[in-house]
């Protein structure tokens, strides 16, 4: 059963889901735009609670935790550090989708200690220049052009399976009440703003990223899955086969048939992936008979 909890980080109300009572630890860390830790991690959180304790926190100003001034890979992880230690986390798997991925690697790289695996889904901070930079970066420097995108995704439901495609392989694939729930997340009012922040910090007006550990990943000393959408129209599966042939102790999987989404695209195939991935890399506790 899911729960729910709040973590004081710097004054920070940080809401995260909670599930599972025994076996090691697993943190989960959703992306940007107008994510959060039930939209990206709702199958999966309640997959490894059988097995796991997992946690998934919602990042400032998504969700139902605080905002913040700065939205920034930066920010993310001095977050993410006060996150862990305020639950009381010493040792975790670590998992983070798009934004989160590039949160969790440089944590990881900070941190090795303390992460004990890794996973990279459909990743940031992975490569130089972003597909479509240019034009995230004039979305967000363009008065209400960010704004005018997310009012009218949530305009109905019909314009969310619209926007949707820019981002899966096929939203006719995905299963109603996530595009229900994307839907009403674009429809409340400031939807996306953190994001446009996010970006204004991120993007180089030559669409470049800020944010990347491409000439770090022999550092990583820890076992990581790499899992990439083949069709992700927003991080070219090229950057997860390199960061595979960079990273010493790593797995790559390729999802055909899928976009930048993969947990919510094909959420049974995705969690099978990462538990075999847990079990074989971060055993879980095996009961003793008296």
């Amino acid at each position: 059963m899911t729960g729910h909890g709040i973590a004081r980080v710097d004054g920070l109300r940080i809401h995260y889901r909670r599930a599972g009572t025994d076996g090691p630890n697993v943190v989960l860390l959703h992306g940007a735009g107008i994510d959060d830790a039930d939209l990206s991690w709702r199958h999966t959180v309640e997959t490894l609670a059988e097995d796991y304790q997992v946690y998934a926190p919602d990042w400032p100003d998504y969700g139902d935790s605080d905002p913040v001034d700065d939205h920034s890979i930066d920010t993310y992880r001095e977050v993410f550090a006060g996150f862990v230690d305020s639950v009381g986390l010493d040792e975790f798997a670590l998992v983070g989708i798009s934004m989160g991925g590039a949160v969790a690697l440089g944590y990881t790289l900070d941190h090795p200690d303390r992460v004990r695996a890794l996973g990279l889904v459909d990743s940031y901070g992975l490569g130089a220049r972003v597909p479509g930079g240019p034009m995230l970066y004039a979305l967000a420097n363009v008065p209400g052009a960010n704004a005018t995108g997310w009012s009218m995704l949530g305009s109905s439901r019909a314009a969310t399976v619209t926007g949707l495609a820019n981002v899966v392989h096929d939203p006719s694939m995905l299963d109603e009440a996530f595009v229900d729930a994307v839907n009403e997340r674009a429809s409340q009012r400031g939807a996306g703003r953190a994001f446009t922040d996010f970006q204004r910090n991120e993007i180089t007006p030559d669409g470049r990223a800020r944010t990347n550990y491409a000439d770090r990943l022999g550092e990583v000393a820890v076992p990581t899955l790499l899992v990439h959408g083949e069709s992700d129209p927003l991080f070219p599966v090229a950057w997860a086969r390199r960061a595979h042939e960079g990273i010493p102790d790593s797995e790559l999987v390729v999802f055909e048939d899928c976009g930048h989404w993969p947990t919510r695209e094909h959420p049974d195939r995705f969690d099978a992936t990462l538990l075999r991935f847990l079990r074989e890399r971060m055993p879980p506790a095996v009961e003793q008979d008296d």
